[in-house]
Protein backbone atom coordinates (compact mmCIF):
# COMPACT_ATOMS: atom_id res chain seq x y z
CA UNK A 1 0.00 0.00 0.00
CA UNK A 2 1.22 3.75 -0.79
CA UNK A 3 2.39 5.95 1.77
CA UNK A 4 0.19 8.24 0.82
CA UNK A 5 -2.75 6.33 1.11
CA UNK A 6 -2.18 5.01 4.60
CA UNK A 7 -1.97 8.64 5.85
CA UNK A 8 -5.44 9.06 4.52
CA UNK A 9 -6.62 6.28 6.37
CA UNK A 10 -4.83 7.25 9.18
CA UNK A 11 -6.47 10.30 9.72
CA UNK A 12 -9.69 8.55 8.77
CA UNK A 13 -9.32 6.85 11.32
CA UNK A 14 -8.27 9.08 13.98
CA UNK A 15 -11.37 11.51 12.89
CA UNK A 16 -13.38 8.69 13.55
CA UNK A 17 -11.90 8.14 17.18
CA UNK A 18 -12.18 11.62 18.04
CA UNK A 19 -15.88 11.81 16.89
CA UNK A 20 -16.48 8.88 18.94
CA UNK A 21 -14.20 10.03 22.52
CA UNK A 22 -15.26 13.56 22.10
CA UNK A 23 -18.82 12.86 22.16
CA UNK A 24 -18.56 11.44 25.88
CA UNK A 25 -18.29 14.01 26.99
CA UNK A 26 -18.79 16.72 24.51
CA UNK A 27 -21.59 17.29 26.44
CA UNK A 28 -20.17 17.90 30.20
CA UNK A 29 -19.98 21.45 30.48
CA UNK A 30 -23.71 21.64 28.90
CA UNK A 31 -24.41 20.00 31.38
CA UNK A 32 -26.18 22.55 33.83
CA UNK A 33 -27.89 23.94 30.99
CA UNK A 34 -29.26 20.59 30.08
CA UNK A 35 -30.26 20.15 33.63
CA UNK A 36 -31.72 23.62 33.58
CA UNK A 37 -33.80 22.69 30.56
CA UNK A 38 -35.03 19.65 31.47
CA UNK A 39 -35.07 19.57 35.02
CA UNK A 40 -32.37 17.05 35.90
CA UNK A 41 -30.53 16.81 39.40
CA UNK A 42 -27.16 16.26 39.46
CA UNK A 43 -26.71 12.54 39.37
CA UNK A 44 -29.45 12.17 36.70
CA UNK A 45 -27.23 14.37 34.97
CA UNK A 46 -24.69 11.72 35.03
CA UNK A 47 -26.67 9.57 32.68
CA UNK A 48 -26.50 12.06 29.86
CA UNK A 49 -22.71 10.48 30.02
CA UNK A 50 -23.73 6.88 31.03
CA UNK A 51 -26.18 6.48 28.60
CA UNK A 52 -23.39 6.69 25.50
CA UNK A 53 -20.21 4.91 27.30
CA UNK A 54 -22.34 2.30 28.99
CA UNK A 55 -24.30 1.42 25.32
CA UNK A 56 -20.94 2.14 24.26
CA UNK A 57 -18.51 -0.49 26.47
CA UNK A 58 -21.62 -2.98 26.75
CA UNK A 59 -21.62 -3.11 23.01
CA UNK A 60 -18.54 -3.06 22.19
CA UNK A 61 -17.68 -6.93 22.13
CA UNK A 62 -20.57 -7.64 19.83
CA UNK A 63 -19.34 -4.80 17.42
CA UNK A 64 -15.80 -6.37 17.04
CA UNK A 65 -17.08 -10.06 16.76
CA UNK A 66 -19.31 -8.34 13.78
CA UNK A 67 -16.52 -6.92 12.40
CA UNK A 68 -14.79 -10.33 12.11
CA UNK A 69 -17.78 -11.81 10.68
CA UNK A 70 -19.02 -9.27 8.79
CA UNK A 71 -15.82 -7.49 7.70
CA UNK A 72 -14.34 -4.23 9.16
CA UNK A 73 -14.62 -1.65 6.77
CA UNK A 74 -19.03 -2.91 6.33
CA UNK A 75 -19.00 -2.57 9.94
CA UNK A 76 -17.25 0.78 10.00
CA UNK A 77 -19.05 2.19 7.87
CA UNK A 78 -22.38 1.09 9.66
CA UNK A 79 -21.68 2.25 12.73
CA UNK A 80 -21.00 5.60 11.28
CA UNK A 81 -24.08 5.97 9.58
CA UNK A 82 -25.75 4.80 12.46
CA UNK A 83 -23.71 7.49 14.74
CA UNK A 84 -24.76 10.28 12.65
CA UNK A 85 -28.11 9.85 12.73
CA UNK A 86 -28.43 9.33 16.19
CA UNK A 87 -26.33 12.59 16.47
CA UNK A 88 -29.86 14.29 14.32
CA UNK A 89 -32.02 12.73 16.99
CA UNK A 90 -29.95 13.59 19.76
CA UNK A 91 -29.57 17.21 18.12
CA UNK A 92 -33.70 17.09 18.54
CA UNK A 93 -34.69 16.04 21.27
CA UNK A 94 -37.48 17.73 22.39
CA UNK A 95 -37.28 15.45 26.57
CA UNK A 96 -34.74 13.85 28.90
CA UNK A 97 -35.56 10.64 27.88
CA UNK A 98 -35.40 10.78 24.26
CA UNK A 99 -31.90 12.68 24.41
CA UNK A 100 -30.81 9.49 26.89
CA UNK A 101 -32.76 7.17 24.33
CA UNK A 102 -30.28 8.73 21.00
CA UNK A 103 -27.46 8.64 23.36
CA UNK A 104 -27.73 5.59 23.77
CA UNK A 105 -27.78 4.89 20.33
CA UNK A 106 -24.71 7.02 19.74
CA UNK A 107 -22.88 4.62 21.91
CA UNK A 108 -24.32 1.13 20.19
CA UNK A 109 -23.36 2.83 16.58
CA UNK A 110 -19.51 3.56 18.14
CA UNK A 111 -19.42 0.18 18.95
CA UNK A 112 -19.92 -1.06 15.64
CA UNK A 113 -17.14 1.49 14.65
CA UNK A 114 -14.61 1.33 17.21
CA UNK A 115 -12.99 -1.73 17.48
CA UNK A 116 -13.31 -1.88 13.46
CA UNK A 117 -11.00 1.35 13.16
CA UNK A 118 -8.48 0.16 15.25
CA UNK A 119 -8.22 -3.41 13.83
CA UNK A 120 -7.96 -1.61 10.35
CA UNK A 121 -5.02 0.34 11.57
CA UNK A 122 -3.19 -2.79 12.93
CA UNK A 123 -3.66 -3.98 9.41
CA UNK A 124 -2.76 -1.20 7.41
CA UNK A 125 0.23 -0.46 9.85
CA UNK A 126 1.90 -3.80 9.68
CA UNK A 127 5.85 -2.74 9.77
CA UNK A 128 7.18 -2.61 13.74
CA UNK A 129 7.78 0.67 13.33
CA UNK A 130 5.41 2.92 11.90
CA UNK A 131 2.51 0.83 13.72
CA UNK A 132 4.62 2.48 16.90
CA UNK A 133 3.74 5.94 15.52
CA UNK A 134 0.43 5.40 14.18
CA UNK A 135 -0.43 3.65 17.47
CA UNK A 136 0.98 6.80 19.28
CA UNK A 137 -1.20 8.96 17.63
CA UNK A 138 -4.46 6.99 17.70
CA UNK A 139 -3.89 6.51 21.74
CA UNK A 140 -3.04 10.59 22.00
CA UNK A 141 -6.83 11.50 20.08
CA UNK A 142 -8.21 8.76 22.48
CA UNK A 143 -6.58 9.94 25.86
CA UNK A 144 -7.16 13.73 24.90
CA UNK A 145 -10.53 13.57 22.90
CA UNK A 146 -12.25 13.66 26.06
CA UNK A 147 -10.52 17.19 26.87
CA UNK A 148 -11.31 18.61 23.75
CA UNK A 149 -14.46 17.49 23.63
CA UNK A 150 -15.11 19.88 26.76
CA UNK A 151 -13.70 22.48 24.73
CA UNK A 152 -15.79 22.40 21.26
CA UNK A 153 -18.68 21.64 23.73
CA UNK A 154 -18.12 24.28 26.11
CA UNK A 155 -17.73 26.72 22.65
CA UNK A 156 -20.88 25.85 20.86
CA UNK A 157 -23.48 25.73 24.04
CA UNK A 158 -22.10 29.74 24.50
CA UNK A 159 -22.04 30.56 20.83
CA UNK A 160 -24.79 28.52 20.04
CA UNK A 161 -27.03 25.95 21.62
CA UNK A 162 -25.76 22.39 23.25
CA UNK A 163 -27.23 20.63 20.56
CA UNK A 164 -24.90 22.02 18.27
CA UNK A 165 -22.16 19.84 19.81
CA UNK A 166 -24.79 17.00 18.19
CA UNK A 167 -25.45 18.14 14.98
CA UNK A 168 -21.42 18.09 13.89
CA UNK A 169 -21.15 15.04 14.29
CA UNK A 170 -23.45 14.84 11.01
CA UNK A 171 -20.91 16.73 8.46
CA UNK A 172 -18.07 14.49 9.78
CA UNK A 173 -20.12 11.81 9.39
CA UNK A 174 -21.07 11.93 5.77
CA UNK A 175 -17.17 13.03 4.81
CA UNK A 176 -16.34 9.70 6.58
CA UNK A 177 -18.31 7.99 4.66
CA UNK A 178 -17.93 9.19 1.39
CA UNK A 179 -13.78 8.84 1.95
CA UNK A 180 -14.02 5.23 3.55
CA UNK A 181 -14.77 3.00 0.62
CA UNK A 182 -12.42 4.72 -1.55
CA UNK A 183 -8.98 4.45 0.37
CA UNK A 184 -10.06 1.69 3.13
CA UNK A 185 -10.06 -2.01 1.86
CA UNK A 186 -12.53 -4.59 3.38
CA UNK A 187 -10.54 -7.42 5.57
CA UNK A 188 -11.51 -11.13 5.30
CA UNK A 189 -14.60 -12.16 6.54
CA UNK A 190 -14.84 -15.45 9.02
CA UNK A 191 -17.91 -17.66 9.11
CA UNK A 192 -19.90 -18.03 12.26
CA UNK A 193 -22.56 -16.10 14.61
CA UNK A 194 -23.23 -12.95 16.85
CA UNK A 195 -22.93 -14.42 20.50
CA UNK A 196 -26.00 -11.85 21.28
CA UNK A 197 -26.58 -13.69 25.11
CA UNK A 198 -22.86 -12.93 26.02
CA UNK A 199 -23.68 -8.98 24.57
CA UNK A 200 -27.22 -9.17 26.35
CA UNK A 201 -25.62 -9.96 30.02
CA UNK A 202 -22.22 -7.50 29.80
CA UNK A 203 -24.53 -4.54 29.13
CA UNK A 204 -26.75 -5.61 31.85
CA UNK A 205 -24.07 -6.27 34.43
CA UNK A 206 -22.60 -3.31 33.76
CA UNK A 207 -25.40 -1.14 33.77
CA UNK A 208 -26.96 -2.84 36.58
CA UNK A 209 -23.42 -1.92 38.40
CA UNK A 210 -23.50 1.58 37.48
CA UNK A 211 -26.79 2.41 38.13
CA UNK A 212 -26.88 0.80 41.42
CA UNK A 213 -24.28 3.74 42.26
CA UNK A 214 -26.12 6.21 40.67
CA UNK A 215 -29.16 5.34 42.67
CA UNK A 216 -27.54 4.82 45.76
CA UNK A 217 -26.15 8.61 45.35
CA UNK A 218 -30.38 10.01 45.15
CA UNK A 219 -31.46 7.75 47.55
CA UNK A 220 -28.76 5.96 50.01
CA UNK A 221 -27.24 2.50 50.17
CA UNK A 222 -29.78 1.34 52.39
CA UNK A 223 -32.80 1.34 49.64
CA UNK A 224 -33.76 -2.26 47.76
CA UNK A 225 -33.37 -0.56 44.57
CA UNK A 226 -29.53 0.08 45.13
CA UNK A 227 -28.64 -3.72 46.07
CA UNK A 228 -30.93 -4.91 43.71
CA UNK A 229 -29.48 -3.51 40.37
CA UNK A 230 -26.23 -4.39 41.85
CA UNK A 231 -26.97 -7.85 42.58
CA UNK A 232 -28.06 -7.82 38.88
CA UNK A 233 -25.21 -6.17 37.88
CA UNK A 234 -23.14 -9.22 39.43
CA UNK A 235 -25.33 -12.29 38.26
CA UNK A 236 -25.10 -10.67 34.90
CA UNK A 237 -21.50 -10.38 34.63
CA UNK A 238 -21.04 -14.14 36.05
CA UNK A 239 -23.38 -15.35 33.52
CA UNK A 240 -21.48 -13.31 30.90
CA UNK A 241 -18.40 -15.05 32.08
CA UNK A 242 -19.73 -18.90 31.64
CA UNK A 243 -21.31 -18.47 28.36
CA UNK A 244 -18.08 -17.09 27.60
CA UNK A 245 -16.53 -20.15 28.34
CA UNK A 246 -18.74 -22.47 27.05
CA UNK A 247 -20.56 -20.87 23.77
CA UNK A 248 -19.10 -22.22 20.99
CA UNK A 249 -18.05 -18.68 19.64
CA UNK A 250 -17.60 -16.25 22.31
CA UNK A 251 -17.79 -12.71 21.78
CA UNK A 252 -14.92 -12.57 24.37
CA UNK A 253 -12.45 -15.43 23.94
CA UNK A 254 -11.27 -16.12 27.36
CA UNK A 255 -7.80 -17.34 25.71
CA UNK A 256 -6.86 -13.60 25.25
CA UNK A 257 -6.83 -13.37 29.54
CA UNK A 258 -4.08 -16.23 29.48
CA UNK A 259 -1.65 -13.66 28.89
CA UNK A 260 -0.31 -12.54 32.12
CA UNK A 261 0.74 -9.08 30.10
CA UNK A 262 -2.87 -8.52 28.07
CA UNK A 263 -4.88 -8.99 31.21
CA UNK A 264 -2.34 -6.58 33.30
CA UNK A 265 -2.98 -4.20 30.35
CA UNK A 266 -6.80 -4.50 30.83
CA UNK A 267 -7.53 -4.13 34.44
CA UNK A 268 -4.82 -1.19 34.48
CA UNK A 269 -6.56 0.81 31.34
CA UNK A 270 -10.00 -0.15 33.28
CA UNK A 271 -8.93 1.08 36.90
CA UNK A 272 -7.63 4.15 35.22
CA UNK A 273 -9.96 5.59 33.49
CA UNK A 274 -12.12 4.73 36.62
CA UNK A 275 -10.22 7.76 38.31
CA UNK A 276 -9.31 9.86 34.74
CA UNK A 277 -12.56 10.28 33.23
CA UNK A 278 -14.64 11.71 36.42
CA UNK A 279 -12.14 14.39 36.90
CA UNK A 280 -13.59 15.86 33.34
CA UNK A 281 -16.95 16.01 34.97
CA UNK A 282 -16.37 17.47 38.41
CA UNK A 283 -13.46 19.96 37.10
CA UNK A 284 -15.84 21.56 34.89
CA UNK A 285 -18.69 21.65 37.95
CA UNK A 286 -16.10 23.59 39.98
CA UNK A 287 -15.15 26.21 37.70
CA UNK A 288 -18.76 26.90 36.70
CA UNK A 289 -20.50 26.90 40.00
CA UNK A 290 -17.62 27.80 42.37
CA UNK A 291 -15.51 29.76 39.96
CA UNK A 292 -18.53 31.52 37.88
CA UNK A 293 -16.83 30.31 34.78
CA UNK A 294 -18.60 29.93 31.60
CA UNK A 295 -19.65 26.79 29.63
CA UNK A 296 -16.77 28.47 27.00
CA UNK A 297 -14.41 29.04 29.58
CA UNK A 298 -14.47 25.97 31.67
CA UNK A 299 -13.85 24.26 28.13
CA UNK A 300 -10.88 25.96 27.91
CA UNK A 301 -9.62 25.89 31.73
CA UNK A 302 -9.14 22.08 30.87
CA UNK A 303 -6.58 23.52 27.54
CA UNK A 304 -3.48 22.80 29.94
CA UNK A 305 -4.01 19.23 30.56
CA UNK A 306 -5.36 18.87 26.53
CA UNK A 307 -1.80 20.69 24.87
CA UNK A 308 0.06 18.74 27.07
CA UNK A 309 -1.38 15.79 26.42
CA UNK A 310 -1.49 16.23 23.11
CA UNK A 311 2.44 17.26 23.43
CA UNK A 312 3.65 14.14 25.03
CA UNK A 313 2.75 12.22 21.50
CA UNK A 314 5.38 13.32 19.99
CA UNK A 315 8.15 12.83 22.54
CA UNK A 316 6.29 8.77 23.15
CA UNK A 317 8.11 7.02 20.50
CA UNK A 318 11.39 8.13 21.46
CA UNK A 319 10.89 7.38 25.19
CA UNK A 320 9.48 3.52 24.20
CA UNK A 321 12.29 3.03 22.35
CA UNK A 322 14.55 4.06 25.08
CA UNK A 323 12.91 2.36 28.57
CA UNK A 324 10.37 0.63 27.05
CA UNK A 325 6.40 0.56 27.27
CA UNK A 326 6.46 -0.67 30.50
CA UNK A 327 8.39 1.59 32.46
CA UNK A 328 7.16 4.29 30.49
CA UNK A 329 3.48 3.63 31.79
CA UNK A 330 4.84 3.60 35.76
CA UNK A 331 6.29 6.98 35.28
CA UNK A 332 3.35 8.39 33.40
CA UNK A 333 0.90 6.24 36.27
CA UNK A 334 3.20 8.22 38.99
CA UNK A 335 2.83 11.13 37.89
CA UNK A 336 -0.90 11.32 37.08
CA UNK A 337 -1.59 10.51 40.81
CA UNK A 338 0.76 13.43 41.66
CA UNK A 339 -1.24 15.67 39.51
CA UNK A 340 -4.45 14.42 40.69
CA UNK A 341 -3.83 14.05 44.43
CA UNK A 342 -2.89 17.66 44.19
CA UNK A 343 -5.85 18.83 42.30
CA UNK A 344 -7.97 17.50 45.45
CA UNK A 345 -6.33 20.09 47.45
CA UNK A 346 -9.28 22.70 46.07
CA UNK A 347 -10.77 24.59 48.10
CA UNK A 348 -13.96 27.39 47.91
CA UNK A 349 -10.85 29.76 48.25
CA UNK A 350 -8.96 28.44 45.25
CA UNK A 351 -8.22 30.29 41.77
CA UNK A 352 -8.11 28.75 38.49
CA UNK A 353 -3.71 30.26 38.38
CA UNK A 354 -2.26 28.38 40.12
CA UNK A 355 -4.48 26.27 42.41
CA UNK A 356 -5.47 24.26 38.80
CA UNK A 357 -3.87 25.17 36.41
CA UNK A 358 -0.32 23.38 37.32
CA UNK A 359 -2.13 20.14 38.95
CA UNK A 360 -3.76 19.95 35.68
CA UNK A 361 -0.32 20.31 33.35
CA UNK A 362 1.13 17.23 35.53
CA UNK A 363 -1.87 15.26 34.99
CA UNK A 364 -1.80 16.10 31.31
CA UNK A 365 2.12 15.29 31.15
CA UNK A 366 1.29 11.86 33.21
CA UNK A 367 -1.89 10.70 30.77
CA UNK A 368 -0.03 11.89 27.44
CA UNK A 369 2.61 8.36 28.67
CA UNK A 370 0.04 6.65 29.73
CA UNK A 371 -2.45 5.67 26.76
CA UNK A 372 -0.04 4.05 24.38
CA UNK A 373 1.53 1.80 26.21
CA UNK A 374 -1.91 0.60 27.66
CA UNK A 375 -2.85 0.21 23.87
CA UNK A 376 -0.02 -1.48 22.77
CA UNK A 377 0.12 -4.43 25.62
CA UNK A 378 -3.41 -4.90 25.05
CA UNK A 379 -2.85 -5.54 21.59
CA UNK A 380 0.62 -7.88 21.73
CA UNK A 381 0.77 -11.33 20.81
CA UNK A 382 -2.48 -11.57 19.47
CA UNK A 383 -3.23 -13.47 16.50
CA UNK A 384 -5.28 -12.47 13.35
CA UNK A 385 -8.41 -14.33 14.16
CA UNK A 386 -8.63 -12.75 17.69
CA UNK A 387 -7.52 -9.19 16.36
CA UNK A 388 -10.94 -7.63 16.30
CA UNK A 389 -11.78 -8.95 19.81
CA UNK A 390 -8.72 -8.04 21.73
CA UNK A 391 -9.19 -4.57 20.35
CA UNK A 392 -12.67 -4.33 21.41
CA UNK A 393 -11.95 -5.62 24.56
CA UNK A 394 -9.31 -2.28 25.07
CA UNK A 395 -12.14 0.08 24.48
CA UNK A 396 -14.06 -1.96 26.65
CA UNK A 397 -11.81 -1.35 29.40
CA UNK A 398 -11.94 2.26 28.05
CA UNK A 399 -16.06 2.62 28.50
CA UNK A 400 -16.65 0.91 31.51
CA UNK A 401 -13.77 2.06 33.38
CA UNK A 402 -15.47 5.41 32.62
CA UNK A 403 -18.79 4.66 33.23
CA UNK A 404 -18.23 2.44 36.63
CA UNK A 405 -15.46 5.18 37.78
CA UNK A 406 -18.17 7.92 37.10
CA UNK A 407 -21.15 6.11 38.98
CA UNK A 408 -19.05 5.39 41.83
CA UNK A 409 -17.30 8.91 42.35
CA UNK A 410 -20.97 10.81 41.82
CA UNK A 411 -21.86 8.41 44.46
CA UNK A 412 -19.28 9.60 46.67
CA UNK A 413 -20.18 13.29 45.74
CA UNK A 414 -23.62 13.05 47.06
CA UNK A 415 -22.96 11.54 50.08
CA UNK A 416 -20.67 14.33 51.19
CA UNK A 417 -22.73 17.06 49.50
CA UNK A 418 -26.29 15.78 51.37
CA UNK A 419 -26.83 19.25 52.17
CA UNK A 420 -24.49 21.70 50.54
CA UNK A 421 -25.95 24.62 48.40
CA UNK A 422 -24.55 24.62 44.96
CA UNK A 423 -22.07 27.27 45.95
CA UNK A 424 -21.21 25.82 49.13
CA UNK A 425 -18.07 25.05 51.01
CA UNK A 426 -19.42 21.52 51.39
CA UNK A 427 -20.06 21.62 47.65
CA UNK A 428 -16.44 22.61 47.10
CA UNK A 429 -15.10 19.80 49.74
CA UNK A 430 -17.56 16.87 48.19
CA UNK A 431 -15.49 17.44 44.75
CA UNK A 432 -12.10 17.94 46.79
CA UNK A 433 -13.04 14.56 47.76
CA UNK A 434 -14.23 13.01 44.75
CA UNK A 435 -11.01 14.04 42.65
CA UNK A 436 -9.16 12.26 46.06
CA UNK A 437 -10.92 8.87 44.70
CA UNK A 438 -9.67 9.48 41.10
CA UNK A 439 -6.27 9.49 42.79
CA UNK A 440 -7.18 5.84 44.53
CA UNK A 441 -8.38 4.87 41.32
CA UNK A 442 -5.42 5.49 39.67
CA UNK A 443 -2.77 4.32 42.48
CA UNK A 444 -5.01 1.10 41.81
CA UNK A 445 -4.32 1.02 38.58
CA UNK A 446 -0.65 1.60 39.21
CA UNK A 447 -0.90 -1.36 41.93
CA UNK A 448 -2.23 -3.62 38.80
CA UNK A 449 0.53 -2.76 36.48
CA UNK A 450 3.28 -3.34 39.44
CA UNK A 451 2.03 -6.62 40.36
CA UNK A 452 0.87 -8.10 36.41
CA UNK A 453 3.46 -5.93 34.21
CA UNK A 454 6.78 -5.15 36.11
CA UNK A 455 7.74 -8.93 37.16
CA UNK A 456 10.31 -10.97 35.18
CA UNK A 457 7.48 -13.17 33.78
CA UNK A 458 5.91 -10.11 32.16
CA UNK A 459 8.73 -9.03 30.83
CA UNK A 460 9.77 -12.27 29.17
CA UNK A 461 5.86 -12.56 27.84
CA UNK A 462 6.06 -9.11 26.12
CA UNK A 463 9.28 -10.20 24.31
CA UNK A 464 8.11 -13.75 22.82
CA UNK A 465 4.66 -11.87 22.09
CA UNK A 466 5.68 -9.70 19.98
CA UNK A 467 6.27 -11.23 16.91
CA UNK A 468 8.31 -8.49 15.20
CA UNK A 469 7.46 -5.86 16.86
CA UNK A 470 9.59 -3.61 19.11
CA UNK A 471 10.17 -5.25 22.52
CA UNK A 472 8.45 -3.50 25.33
CA UNK A 473 11.01 -4.04 27.61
Amino acid sequence: MKEHSKRIILVLIVVSQLMMVLDASILTTALPEIGRAFQLSSAALTWVQNAYILAFGGFLLLGARAGDIFGRRRTFILGITMFSLASVLAGLAPSASLLLAARAWQGLAAAMATPSALALLSVTFSEAQERVKAIAIYSAVSGAGGSVGLIVGGLLTDVISWRAGMFLNVPIGIALLLMVPRYMQETDKNKGQLDLMGALTSLIGMTGLAFGFVKAATVGWGAPAVWCSIALGAVSLTAFVLIEAQVKEPITPLRLFASRMRSGAYLGRLLLLCGNYPIFFFVPQFLQNVLHFDSLEAGLGIMPFTAVQFGMMYVMPSLVARFGNTKVLICGLVIAIVGTSWLSSITADSSFFPDLIFPLIVMGCGAGMIFQPFTVLGLSGVKAKDAGAASGLVNVAHQTGASLGLAVLIAVFEASNRTAATSGIAYVYAISVSIRGSAIFLTASLVAVLLLLLPGEGVRATRSCAAGERAVR
